[in-house]
């Protein structure tokens, strides 16, 4: 199975993350391990993600929450998942437009604004194991953007590693049963 053709969504992105765990587990029950991590599962990552999107209970899971406003869902298969949001992600105000759909992900280019996409998917690995990658890109529309951008720099610096050693080292966990 080929991974999600990401440039199709994003192609040029301003930033980039990239993580990629290997469970001992088909990728059938890898995916399914996934969608049920939690946000307060992941002690700081959850912490985190709920102080920049005020409002999201504990409880929700990552699936649940990539799934809902303020994102929106723009290509999912049977073992990926891609999601999109758009906004002054910089700011502490929940600032993020709702999209109707993938389409108006695409054309989004507002000034001062930037478009993020989320993407999860499972493939092989070698010896019968499987491996679960998350990637995230971040496009900005324009100066201001960059500008923007800049100010969530070191917050991505920071904790971007969470996201591998937190949110899919337990999803690999729990797949290896």
């Amino acid at each position: 199975m080929a991974p999600p053709d990401l440039d199709a969504w994003l192609a040029d992105p301003a930033a980039r993350t990239f993580h990629r765990r290997v469970a001992r587990a088909d990728q059938e029950a890898l995916w399914r391990a996934l969608g049920t991590v939690r946000l307060s599962e992941c002690r700081v990552l959850g912490r985190i993600v709920r102080w920049r999107i005020p409002g999201e209970p504990a409880q929700v899971t990552f699936r649940e929450l990539f799934r809902t406003d303020p994102f929106t869902v723009l290509e999912e298969g049977e073992r990926h998942s891609l999601s999109g949001l758009v906004g002054r992600i910089w700011t502490l105000r929940r600032d993020y437009p709702k999209l109707r759909d993938g389409e108006a992900f695409r054309a989004w280019s507002r000034g001062g604004t930037a478009k993020v996409l989320i993407a999860h998917w499972v493939e092989s690995d070698s010896a019968g194991h499987s491996a679960v990658v998350s990637e995230a890109r971040v496009g900005v529309a324009d100066l201001q953007g960059r500008l923007g951008l800049r100010l969530v720099r070191p917050l991505i610096a920071r904790f971007d590693p969470l996201i591998g050693t937190e949110a899919l080292a337990l999803a690999a966990r729990r797949a290896a049963g």
